[in-house]
């Protein structure tokens, strides 16, 4: 066999699956039809850390959200990723709503959630000055991240431990062998003994590869604002509304990014296009109308960017309900572990699904832990968070930090040049953005996106691309002429 296990997806999922395995004596790969980790809803989310509370009590979902929420301080303590304890309000603005918070509360404390409270509309003003509420539900121990950095460090820290990544490899086909399984890309086959299916939206159309016909995923678009960082101190908490019957989501929230940002959303619309990632006014323009009830002083030019990302559903519309994740290994398929309908709290989980998945494999072999394993990853302090005096002594030492590519979040050419240099291989203007935030500011890579691509051309001489393959940016050549 090629390699013992092969996991199929590159999200938060796979890669949390891959640095878990990669502390034992095992051979593994992940394979991903990407160009980069992190490039479906591990990216395209509100990068929140959920206690539980709005999961219905007693699902695996509701275990592995609890336990891995847990997990998290201390995972991204090793990884060098950014965690933010700020708490979430789940406001009530009708008193009809009352109700419906106080029967969360319970839930929540029966489930075992600590720092869980019913906020008074007084109570709730001197916490959220800014909120229009008449009460709240508050669970002090959610927290923010940034999703995209965390999957990256936990690719690349899965990387330095030994696992193999293969992007831009789509799998194709399924062979089921004697003992194991072979895996075809369109310019490659790989065989292994496990498979496991973490590949997302795309996860029962693996499974059907592999002769696994029982699910099927049902692709629900949510669409967000972001906000310019003029806000960061409109809010301190996430603010989420209360309950609505019928509802299958958890509605319209806004929360506070790592990066001083304020997302508005998500929606939630059922779509046939699986990588339908269009973000549409009519939408866009409700979700400004509902954030402005609960956060009144945002105005639009307060709105600087806009994005869309897909959830996994395995029910499907109008029902009007919430699916548990599937995590098992499959009769029909022995050796075939597959995770499908791993749509929120999926980024709260992930920790706790990827010890889940290996408890699975650890029934079918003895996992032998290696004696060299590092969890450690180090953290990256950004060129912005640096004080005047420690910048003052970067550029003195290396002139490329002087340099600055992205103004609107300070991003130096030395940085640009790092992110290009990363274990994964990536070399798009996405994999930039995603390890440095050029681009990402008020002006959207208005000034820094001619710099950006200037710098990949000298680098890696090839096709300049959005997120790889099939994205150009440009398709020919100019010439300038001089008189």
């Amino acid at each position: 066999m090629d390699y013992q296990i092969i996991i199929i997806g590159a999200g938060v999922v796979g890669c949390s699956i891959a640095r878990k395995l990669s502390r034992f004596d095992l051979n593994i790969m992940v394979v991903d039809k990407q160009s980069d980790a992190a490039q479906g809803a591990s990216a395209r989310n509100s990068g929140v850390i959920h206690s539980g509370i709005q999961v219905q009590s007693g699902s695996l979902k509701s275990q592995l959200n609890i336990k891995g929420a847990k997990l998290f301080p201390q995972l991204c303590s090793d990884l060098g990723v950014a965690y933010r304890r700020v708490g979430k309000l789940i406001v009530a603005q009708e008193s009809n709503e009352l109700a419906a918070l106080d029967k969360m509360y319970k839930a929540g404390i029966n489930a075992g959630i600590s720092q869980v409270s019913l906020l008074t509309h007084k109570e709730l003003q001197n916490k959220e000055k800014h909120i229009n509420g008449i009460a709240a539900l508050y669970s002090a121990s959610e927290a923010i991240i940034s999703p995209y950095e965390l999957t990256i460090a936990l690719a690349e820290n899965a990387i330095s431990n030994g696992v193999t990544f293969r992007l831009n490899q789509e799998v194709i086909k399924i062979d089921r062998l004697k003992k194991g399984y072979k895996l075809y890309t369109p310019n490659n086959s790989y065989t292994c003994q496990y498979i496991i299916n973490s590949s997302g939206i795309w996860a029962d159309k693996i499974s059907r590869l592999a002769g696994i016909c029982d699910y099927r995923i049902y692709p629900c678009r949510g669409e967000y604002w972001v906000t310019d960082k003029r806000l960061a101190d409109a809010i301190s908490s996430m603010v989420y509304p209360a309950p609505q019957k019928g509802a299958g989501g958890l509605g319209i929230h806004l929360t506070p990014t790592i990066s001083g940002n304020i997302l508005l959303g998500p929606s939630a619309l059922y779509i046939s296009g699986r990588e339908d990632y269009r973000t549409t006014k009519r939408t866009l323009n409700r979700l400004y109308n509902e954030a402005r009830q609960f956060l009144p002083l945002i105005s639009r030019d307060d709105l600087i960017a806009c994005y869309a990302g897909i959830r996994a559903k395995l029910q499907p519309p109008n029902t009007y309900t919430t699916a548990d994740f599937i995590i098992k290994e499959e009769e029909k398929a022995p050796n075939f572990i597959n995770l499908v309908g791993i749509e929120s709290p999926g980024l709260s989980a992930a920790p706790a699904i990827a010890l889940y998945v290996a408890n699975i494999i650890a029934k079918k072999i003895k996992l032998i832990p290696k004696d060299k394993f590092n969890p450690y990853r180090k953290a990256k302090k950004c060129f912005q968070e640096l004080s005047l005096s420690e910048k003052a002594e970067l550029i003195k030492n290396d002139p490329l930090s002087g340099d600055i590519i992205c103004r609107c979040e300070q991003v130096t050419l030395r940085e640009v040049l790092q992110a290009l240099d990363n274990p994964l291989g990536a070399n798009s203007i996405s994999a930039i953005k995603y390890r440095t935030r050029a681009a990402m500011g008020r002006c959207q890579g208005g000034y820094c996106l001619c710099r950006l691509a200037d710098i990949i051309q000298k680098q890696h001489k090839g096709e300049i691309t959005l997120h790889g393959p099939g994205s150009p940016l440009f398709v020919g050549t100019t010439k300038v002429l001089l008189r």
